[in-house]
């Protein structure tokens, strides 16, 4: 879910931060990258610096300033993509999709080391086809149920909130375009003079800095109400509304929290009476804990289906993605939406509302997908499509809507797999389910060569995706998942960090001007130019997350390097002390200096050793986080503020040492080598500094 923010890991992070969601395909997959990276720096350090712990490195820099978009797009229809002719389709039965759905997950789950799986296709007005495959308790061997196992949707419960806020807009109690301060006890403060909507928040376009600290809990009695989650985690406010998408579980909350304050019932609540009950969800529900009527029929969750079964999760701000619901229930709320409000005698929405919902597209990047009311696009074969993914830790899943077929998929898996599988796993369904039913082909097109070439030349750089912590410690991070843009020898571009169902990055050709699409698949790049250098690039499956240019003064191209060879001086001069002294022991020789440069010498050695142990406390703290949103939490503020304050005594000071240290050196008697490791070391600890400020290690406050 918060792809992560994992989206979580951090969107990571459930999206979260942790990618497509965290809520979201792209949390997933940007998560589970950066959190290798991070794996692979620390061990790396671990190596060549011979440390006891790991020195370590997982939905974005401020970017050159952006043109504004209005905040409320145009409400015109959502413009269908030109279908082309295409090979004959597979008639979409239930013979046909149940046989094809019988050959795919059962060796697609035992492929990833995934627990279980629960499907739904729902066409015309009906359910198709609804089955469960694997287990939803692999200890007690109890296959998963359709109708009644319950699932961890993630980001997908954000599409009950957005259909709550769209209900009070029906009945003339909000309005999609008013300061959100109207409905709220307490402020959002405005950016560039500019306020919040509704509309923004529900086009991701608020301009909330990334969260990390609004996600996942194990322990109940660490959770709160939800007004006080959002007052004590209120973001700030880093890019004026309306300007960029990024997505932002906060926006989410917020708008929860005004569906229960104008409706005067708690959010959870709301959601039973005004959604539940109309589709007949009885498998359903936000409440967390689960009631004990529910609690029997929820699926474990897991890392590896091979593995022990995880804690249940909680979310700790529920209308982002708290949702427990079973795949039958998930069928209901797909007809009603594809029926644009109706199931049977019952109505969620009227008519008009669930067509302004799903036709109001901010027009951010065309001609890639886009964001809707609540929605975002997966337009696939030149057929109209609207999603959402949502991801927790273990449960992985997407909802798609072929708006103007009249069928919907809902996947969900209750395990991670191996390597991530469930997200290719739920990510190739949709696609060649797409493939079987709405097959087409690929749109084509070109450019002259020497067009191409240029294009490629200007895109190439590093980016970083609009959802990211821009004012937390976490923003470390940013400088691990920066995305690089490479121009290609024929003219083409490559993106090594966006790879294929086989493992290999894919292959851009431009099609249109500054438009490429995968030579593999349908899913195209743009860029957006502006006084002849691009301000940011967008990517078909992300919509709510365009990347922006990494300014030169957080590039990793240049400060990753220079980090690593400082961390490694650093901690080779402190193991030069223990060594140096066991030399003399050895050999019974003296220790030369004497007086100042005595002093010196000492001090540099101890500042060097205190610099380290810092640093292995933050990628220690980093590593924990990451690893398990479980130490994510209340519990970890003490420790929090502990290592801000020392970064704020400790990066300072011991710098200070480092160059003072130098000018005792090149002022002093000793030798040229002596003299250049100490220019050497003072390079070093300046790195550390500057990085420390980039990145926001230094200062008090916990929230993150």
């Amino acid at each position: 879910m918060r792809t992560a923010l994992n989206d979580v890991r951090f969107t990571i992070l459930r999206s979260g931060w942790l990618g497509r969601n965290q809520d979201i395909r792209d949390m997933a997959r940007l998560a589970l990258r950066l959190y290798r990276r991070i794996a692979c720096f620390t061990w790396t350090s671990v190596g060549l610096a011979m440390a006891p712990f790991c020195l370590g490195q997982q939905s974005p820099v401020i970017a050159p300033t952006l043109p504004t978009i209005a905040p409320k797009a145009p409400e015109t229809k959502t413009q269908t993509p030109e279908r082309v002719p295409g090979p004959a389709t597979h008639a979409l039965t239930k013979a046909d999709a149940e046989a094809w759905l019988d050959g795919f997950f059962p060796y697609a789950l035992q492929r990833g080391d995934v627990a279980g799986a629960v499907v739904v296709v729902v066409k015309d007005g009906a359910v198709l086809l609804q089955k469960g495959y694997g287990y939803s308790d692999v200890g007690e061997r109890k296959p998963v149920d359709p109708e009644r196992t319950l699932f961890r949707p993630g980001s997908v419960s954000k599409l009950f909130t957005w259909t709550a806020v769209m209900q009070l807009v029906e009945q003339g109690k909000l309005d999609l375009d008013a300061d959100i301060n109207t409905y709220l006890d307490f402020k959002i403060p405005p950016r560039q003079g500019a306020p919040v909507t509704l509309h923004n928040l529900m086009t991701h376009g608020a301009g909330f800095d990334e969260v990390g600290g609004l996600l996942l809990i194990y322990d109940p009695r660490e959770l709160h109400p939800l007004r006080e989650e959002l007052k004590r985690w209120m973001p700030p406010r880093v890019t004026a509304p309306g300007s960029i998408p990024a997505y932002s579980n906060y926006g989410a909350d917020i708008a929860g929290y005004i569906v229960q304050r104008v409706s005067g019932e708690p959010f959870e609540a709301y959601i039973e009476r005004h959604v539940f009950a109309p589709l007949g969800m009885k498998f359903a529900t936000f409440r967390q804990p689960l009631p004990d009527m529910l609690a029997s029929w929820m699926s474990k969750g897991y890392s590896l289906a091979s593995g022990d079964p995880k804690p249940f999760e909680i979310d700790t701000t529920q209308p982002d993605g708290a949702l427990s619901a079973s795949g039958g229930d998930m069928g209901r709320f797909m007809i009603a939406h594809l029926q644009n409000g109706a199931f049977g005698a019952s109505r969620i929405l009227e008519e008009a509302t669930a067509v302004r919902m799903h036709t109001t597209a901010w027009e951010f990047l065309p001609p890639l997908n886009r964001m809707l009311l609540g929605f975002y696009e997966n337009n696939l074969n030149g057929h109209r499509v609207i999603t959402h993914g949502g991801d927790l830790q273990w449960f992985h899943s997407e909802l798609n809507l072929f708006i103007d077929d009249g069928v919907g998929v809902f996947v969900s898996l209750n395990s991670l797999g191996k390597d991530g599988a469930a997200e290719q796993i739920r990510t190739g369904f949709f696609r060649e389910f797409s493939d079987r039913y709405f097959p087409a082909p690929l749109p084509e097109g070109s450019v002259d060569p020497e067009t191409a070439a240029t294009h490629a030349r200007l895109i190439t750089g590093r980016y970083i995706s609009s959802r990211r912590p821009h004012q937390s410690f976490l923003a470390a991070l940013n400088l691990l998942g920066q995305t690089r843009v490479l121009a290609t020898e024929n003219g083409s571009i490559s993106v090594p960090d966006l790879k294929g169902f086989n493992g290999e990055p894919k292959k851009w050709r431009e099609i249109a001007p500054l438009v490429w699409r995968n030579i593999g698949g349908p899913d195209r790049i743009v860029a957006k130019i502006e006084n002849d250098r691009v301000v940011c690039i967008g990517y078909d499956e992300l919509p709510f997350m365009p990347f922006q240019p990494v300014p030169w003064w957080s590039s990793a191209a240049w400060l990753l390097p220079l980090l690593i060879i400082g961390v490694l001086a650093l901690a080779a001069n402190t193991l030069a002390w223990p060594v140096s002294a066991l030399v003399r022991r050895r050999y019974h020789a003296s220790y030369d200096l004497t007086g100042v440069d005595a002093r010196a010498h000492r001090l540099v050695r101890i500042a060097c050793l205190s610099l380290l142990l810092t640093l292995i406390a933050w990628v220690v703290l980093l590593q924990l986080m990451l690893g398990d949103v479980g130490w994510i939490g209340p519990h970890m503020d003490v420790w929090i503020r502990l290592l801000q304050v020392l970064s704020l005594i400790i990066i300072p000071a011991s710098s200070a040492i480092a160059f003072w240290n130098v000018w005792m050196v090149l002022r002093g008697r000793r030798k040229w080598l002596a003299k250049i490791w100490s220019v050497l070391l003072a390079i070093s600890f300046l790195a550390v500094f500057y990085v420390a400020v980039v990145f926001h290690f230094l200062g008090y406050s916990a929230k993150y």
